[in-house]
């Protein structure tokens, strides 16, 4: 599993530079035809969630940057596959675009039967706008003081113990079963429609714990409702920073970098995609992007599309060995 550690934390670095790289951006130079009018940014998951409140905070800059209306919609199901699948049937013209994650284009498709797209032929990367680990967590009520307490909650009573995730076949969704298959535990998986009604139900007692990107758990942890019991890896940052890792809490081999990132339909010409990539870029130049995401507990990237293209084919082939590990299979 050394290899796989090492991987995270090249990837980790990456982010740092594609970062430092993002500071220098350009505007965008603006292109005869386009933007002429509204600009879609599609969340596959529900509002209230991470996935939801960085699509918000890039359509906000981006309608500044262009000049046009920048609009978020939220159309969920099937652990993002819905919404991403129909941006994947949209008219290739920049209008329509999806902030994806890790856990839909690198993961569901290794889980799923049928996804209703391909994340390499059906999508032209833009940029990758975060980078972050998963997070552990359960109310501050709840008798789990570390994540020691509930795996041994958890073994004491198999098959009652649960874990809420965004939805089926989500990386959350796969980092339980890794959590479960490494600590010999049965634990029981609750699929949401995103963070936001995952953490409603886990405040109201229904749910024993919530795995979820930071961006959707930092309110409530911020508020103190939220206990983090591990983080996926060590690079964590802001409210997050110094929290208890899975390996440190005995899960040697399990790690996860989850990432949000804007996609477009393949067959965007080429100088829609450079100009979007670079008004993204302008982005995140801006203090108070930056400042809102690491607030959330994520690493702000900003990427240009070779180098998130990269990124999507080396996390495609890292999480299709660790679902084998896992054995997750959904129809």
């Amino acid at each position: 599993m050394k290899q796989i550690a090492s991987y995270f934390c090249a990837t980790a670095a990456v982010a740092g530079l594609l970062c430092a790289g993002a500071a220098h951006a350009q505007a965008p130079a603006p292109l005869a035809d386009y933007p002429k009018q509204a600009i879609t940014i599609v969340s596959p998951f529900p509002p209230g969630g991470g996935n939801d409140n960085v699509a918000r905070l890039i359509a906000q800059e981006l309608g500044a940057i262009t000049g046009q209306s920048v609009v978020v919609e939220n159309r969920s199901g099937a652990g993002g596959n819905v919404g991403t699948a129909q941006v994947s049937r949209a008219k290739p013209d920049g209008y329509t675009l999806v902030m994806s994650q890790t856990s839909v284009m690198a993961v569901n498709p290794r889980v799923y039967k049928n996804v209703g797209f391909d994340p390499i032929k059906d999508f032209v990367p833009i940029s990758q706008i975060t980078s972050a680990p998963l997070v552990l967590v359960t109310r501050t009520e709840s008798p789990y003081q570390s994540l020691k307490d509930y795996l041994e909650a958890a073994r004491k009573q198999p098959g009652v113990v649960t874990y809420a995730t965004p939805g089926n076949g989500t990386m959350s969704h796969l980092m339980g079963a890794l959590v479960s298959k490494k600590a010999d535990v049965q634990l029981v998986h609750v699929p949401y429609r995103g963070a936001a009604p995952a953490i409603t139900d886990l405040m109201g007692g229904t749910v024993d714990m919530l795995i979820t990107s930071p961006a959707s758990a930092e309110p409530m942890v911020a508020a103190g409702k939220l206990r983090v019991l591990a983080m996926s890896h060590e690079t964590s940052i802001g409210r997050f920073k110094g929290a208890p890792t899975l390996k440190q809490s005995g899960m040697e081999g399990i790690t996860a970098d989850d990432w949000y990132g804007l996609f477009a339909p393949a067959g965007t010409p080429p100088e829609r995609i450079a100009y979007l990539a670079q008004a993204v870029g302008q982005a995140m130049k801006s203090p108070e992007v930056v400042a809102k995401i690491n607030g959330g507990g994520s690493n702000a990237v900003g990427s240009q599309p070779e180098a998130f293209k990269t990124r999507l084919a080396q996390d495609t082939a890292y999480w299709a060995g660790m679902v084998k590990t896992a054995g997750v299979s959904l129809d």
